[in-house]
């Protein structure tokens, strides 16, 4: 599954680039990649403890499509306000991270605390989505170098496959004996599928007329407590899985 959606990815930009050409759009590539930190059901969930160490890395290829460029004539298209703020993106990321229990529970010299620390995870997931991009500065005049930063807010959704793992240096997880009580009947390390809703903030940096620096910060908010392996009726579980990336990448114009 996750190969097949990273080659409909890849094919999805190298066919559809003729295409949307005919339109008039303008076509930008990047790569992105950065830390990630995981909020699951591994730890104290706003323990700083945890959200340090239950990070991981996650990489991302994006595809833009730039309306303020006309890539038939090599001309900037009708100063219209979407054309100058707004850019649709496409990409796929990939995530993956370790997972411990850690935090004020997890520390205690008691038969919890050995059985939390005894149990060991990761997770990783493969996601493919679209957003639309809003950018404060006009794109035609960054692009000019009449800005060097052009700050940006976006929306999206992703499609998400999610595979966990889950062991305990204890013995087998089917084994109530050797899981902490709370996650009895609450461990699922099925490959699974969900979405998710993708909000993010950061800016490009124009380095030279066909290519920009960018930094940005994510939150990703999954539709599913699943993503870790673990879900837990409790009144401590009040939310689903969730991740905030921060990640640098490289934007390259095609058209220009």
């Amino acid at each position: 599954m996750p190969r097949t959606v990273f080659f409909l990815f890849i094919f999805t930009i190298l066919s559809g680039g003729n295409t949307y050409a005919q339109f008039g759009l303008s076509h930008e590539i990047g790569v992105l990649a950065g830390p990630a930190s995981f909020y699951t059901d591994y730890g104290e969930r706003w323990n700083l403890n945890t959200n340090v160490n239950n990070s991981g890395l996650g990489v991302g290829l994006v595809h833009y499509l730039n309306f303020a460029f006309n890539a038939e004539c090599s001309c900037y298209t009708r100063n219209r306000f979407f054309n100058k703020h707004f850019r649709i993106r496409n990409e796929i990321d990939y995530f993956r991270t370790n997972l411990e229990h850690r935090g004020p529970v997890a520390s205690k010299n008691t038969i919890g605390g050995q059985l939390l620390r005894a149990m060991h995870g990761f997770t990783e997931t493969i996601e493919i989505g679209t957003h639309l991009e809003y950018h404060f500065l006009n794109i035609r005049d960054f692009t000019n170098f009449g800005y060097l930063f052009s700050p940006y807010v976006s929306l999206g959704v992703h499609f998400v496959n999610f595979s966990p793992f889950a062991y305990s240096d204890l013995g087998p997880l089917e084994d109530p004996s050797n899981v902490f009580p709370t996650f009895v009947d609450g461990i699922d390390l099925e490959s699974k599928s969900t979405f998710a809703v993708v909000g993010s903030m950061g800016a490009r940096y124009k380095i030279h007329r066909s290519g920009d620096i960018m930094i940005e910060s994510r939150w990703h908010y999954y539709n599913s407590d699943w993503i870790d392996g673990l879900n837990i009726d409790a009144p401590q579980n009040k939310a689903n899985d969730w991740i905030f990336w921060i990640n640098v990448g490289y934007i390259y114009y095609l058209n220009f």
